[in-house]
């Protein structure tokens, strides 16, 4: 739980420094995304890879190495001296990440049986909450009070704690698998294919001139894909058991991971930009702002984990869907007069069907699997939400960068923009959720 707090913490926490990075170093939303974006592109590729780390190495030399590297990484980033290095440090850091936090929902389905996991999932969940709830009301005040520097200092009290509370009751592997090739070729076309992606969708902010730069780009990462997905069905030990997939209920749980991934991590990313450029809060205003949200998801959590072990997947899922997009709605709605606590119950109420759907939908994509495929189902269901959540908040930038500006400044029509789009994401994931039927 503390290894997927600190990754988290660390995702959440940089949102509300963004607008100062901008300031101090003198670049533009376009630029300052890949903060955000590079994080979870990284964290992306090598969540992959924690299954041949697990059968190698057992959870907790990976969980505790992880850990250790992610606070040396963070610690150096906080000394970056351009935004050069701030990124490669944020890459870093979601290389680490995509490490940890498969670990928890792995342990969850591993240790408790089939009729507790939802409550387990509620009860991580919970904990698991802490952090984005106190994460941008930190942020802020860091921010603030010292510096935005202070902000990649965050995890690093969270992710020491981890690496000793590791070492101490994580247990040894009883026995392990016989040794098999990693399949890094796998990893460098799957890095090579969202890297690509990624970049010519960044790219497209200054499309005049980049035209076949831009197609080059986009050509590449598309055969990338396709060597990928043969290279995973002829391999003996996949990075990713695409064959997984053929399960119906589990396709259509990792479609709808895909769309909600979209929609939550471009919302995470938007709202203290938003309220911050258009509506002119200071960072620990914008961090008040998402607290409420986080205090109400965290109570949620436990709610929705014993409803998914009782309750239709798919039904809980869509009523989270729902509350989602009606959130998204009313922030599209909002207007530079609007009161603090309007803004604040917009939250609570995305928050809310965050909390009802995320337990839902990974118990309803890893109930129908066979044990020995919880580990590699596992690392999928979450690579699809992370990847969905790459592509969702560059394509958010993307919008913002598109709108309307004045001075070089976002105005609340290019973050209006932006919301709809978050809305369309998440109306969207209801299609192959309601085709789960569990």
């Amino acid at each position: 739980m503390l290894g997927t707090m600190a990754t988290v913490l660390s995702a959440t926490v940089v949102n509300v420094a963004l607008h100062d990075i901008m300031m101090e170093f003198g670049i533009r939303q376009g630029q300052v995304h890949w903060l955000a974006t590079g994080f979870i592109a990284a964290m992306t590729t090598t969540m992959l890879a924690s299954s041949w780390l697990l059968d190698h190495f057992g959870v907790r030399k990976t969980l505790g190495t992880a850990m250790a590297v992610f606070s040396v990484i963070s610690v150096a980033g906080g000394f970056a001296t351009s935004p050069e290095q701030l990124i490669v440090a944020r890459i870093g850091q979601g290389a680490m990440a995509g490490l940890m936090q498969p670990m928890g929902m792995y342990l969850v389905f591993r240790v408790f049986p089939r009729e507790r996991r939802g409550q387990a999932m509620g009860i991580y969940g919970m904990g698991v909450i802490l952090a984005p709830a106190l994460g941008p009301v930190l942020g802020g005040f860091l921010v603030d009070q010292l510096d935005w520097r202070y902000v990649m200092f965050a995890p690093v009290p969270v992710t020491l704690i981890g690496v000793a509370m590791a070492w101490r009751f994580l247990p040894l592997p009883v026995s392990r698998p016989a040794p098999y090739r990693f399949d890094l070729p796998g990893l460098v076309l799957l890095g090579a294919t969202i890297a690509l992606a990624l970049d010519a969708l960044n790219r497209l902010q200054q499309f005049a001139g980049q035209q076949t730069l831009i197609a080059l780009e986009m050509a590449v990462a598309a055969i990338a894909l396709v060597l990928f997905v043969i290279r995973e069905r002829r391999t003996p030990h996949p990075l990713d058991n695409i064959r997984l997939l053929r399960n119906r209920a589990f396709l259509f749980a990792n479609l709808g991971a895909m769309a909600l991934g979209l929609a939550l991590f471009g919302s995470t990313y938007l709202v203290p930009l938003f309220v911050q450029t258009a509506l002119g809060f200071s960072a620990t205003d914008a961090g008040l702002l998402m607290l409420p949200a986080g205090i109400v998801l965290g109570a949620t959590f436990p709610i929705a984990g014993r409803l998914a072990d009782r309750k239709s997947a798919r039904s809980l899922v869509v009523f989270g869907i729902t509350l989602f997009a009606t959130s998204a709605v009313l922030f599209a709605l909002s207007d530079l007069e609007l009161a603090f606590g309007w803004l604040a119950l917009w939250t609570v109420i995305g928050r809310i069907g965050i909390g009802f759907m995320l337990p839902a939908l990974s118990t309803g994509a890893l109930n129908p699997l066979e044990p020995a495929e919880l580990g590699a189902g596992s690392s999928t269901i979450n690579f699809t939400r992370q990847l969905g959540g790459a592509f969702g908040v560059n394509l958010v930038a993307l919008t913002i960068e598109f709108g309307d500006h004045r001075g070089g400044v976002p105005t609340i029509d290019a973050f209006h923009s932006a919301w709809w789009l978050v809305a369309a994401f998440v109306a969207v994931a209801a299609i192959p959720v309601w085709k789960m039927r569990v």
